[in-house]
């Protein structure tokens, strides 16, 4: 791997999107000014759970099977909390500077963002890995790269901070091709547009644009399936000064994400339809892009934690994550 040490800070521009909602019910995003995100802040108390997640305009995933079935609802007023807020990010270290500011409890979050801003001494505790074995793609222009060797002199975009990023340093590493490339900051919302004008050679994409992508003609030169420790885990966080006043918090959460995650999947047809009217992807694209048993039941499958712990090491080798820690400390008891 080159010396160049590519920081995640550069991806941190602070772009919070947020959507207010009661009961569960998500409202439309709109940038949240200084004074509404004092607003939001001042709203923890033990009746307001604020949670925060990258992606389209309601969560998937266990989370968010958890809040369109009504279980979410219905088992956090059990213990107590009234309302439920959600926040939608572009990507995670937009996430990571809400959870830093306080307006946020929980965050559900792609590996690297989660553990770049735990490196950074940020309190914050592991309290489940959602899914794991999640595919990254590094597909080309048409009419352009065919091999990791032809990009060679040429520029290859990501979305800085993500599992992506994580995924095209560690393969450019592998390919020992790192100091002839140029990597760029590009939003996957982009990523399209700016392979068809040639903008850059090739992009390094999430695990549903990347098949997406593919059916609109556009060559696969890799993915993260083909590498052992390049795919990506989905992971969710809470602060610690969150679970100071709510100890019992990871073990109610836990389970509300355990009877998702198993609904999920018992129902898999209407998951499937729900996740590709949400993301906006055809059904057989999400049906490749999501196969069900990446998603996870457990708090922490063995295989994710393997997963997880091979990010930490590279991250912290390559400087991205600036200091070494232990899982075991990470974790919510």
């Amino acid at each position: 791997m080159s010396s160049t040490r590519l920081s995640t800070s550069a991806a941190c521009v602070l772009l919070l999107l947020t959507t207010a909602c009661s009961q569960g019910e998500t409202k439309s995003a709109e940038s949240i000014n200084a004074k509404s995100a004092t607003a939001v802040a001042a709203s923890n108390n033990i009746s307001t759970l604020r949670i925060g997640y990258v992606g389209t305009s309601e969560p998937t995933g266990p989370l968010g099977w958890a809040k369109k079935k009504g279980i979410l609802d219905r088992e956090l007023q059990k213990s107590g909390f009234k309302d439920v807020t959600f926040a939608r990010f572009p990507n995670g270290p937009d996430l990571n500077e809400a959870l830093v500011a306080g307006q946020l409890d929980v965050g559900s979050l792609g590996d690297t963002p989660a553990i770049v801003l735990r490196a950074r001494g940020v309190e914050t505790r592991l309290l489940r890995i959602t899914q794991f074995n999640t595919t990254a793609w590094l597909v080309a222009k048409k009419n352009g790269p065919r091999s990791l060797a032809e990009l060679k002199g040429q520029k290859i975009a990501t979305q800085k901070g993500s599992y992506m990023h994580r995924y095209l340093l560690g393969l450019l590493a592998e390919a020992k091709i790192a100091k002839d490339v140029k990597v760029v900051h590009l939003m996957t919302t982009e990523a399209k547009a700016a392979l068809e004008r040639g903008d850059v050679a090739a992009y390094a994409t999430s695990s549903d644009l990347g098949p997406f992508l593919k059916s609109q003609g556009f060559p696969v030169i890799d993915s993260s399936a083909n590498h052992k420790g390049l795919s990506g885990t989905s992971l969710v966080v809470a602060t610690e000064s969150f679970l100071a006043k709510q100890p019992d918090f990871p073990k109610k959460f836990n389970g509300i994400l355990t009877e998702a995650a198993k609904d999920l999947k018992a129902n898999s047809e209407e998951y499937y339809q729900y996740h590709a009217q949400i993301t906006k992807y055809p059904l057989d694209i999400i049906k490749v892009s999501l196969p069900l048993k990446q998603i996870s039941e457990e708090p922490l499958p063995d295989e994710g934690v393997k997963l997880l712990e091979g990010t930490k090491k590279f991250l912290v080798s390559q400087g991205l994550a600036k200091s070494d820690f232990k899982l075991t400390d990470w974790v919510e008891k």
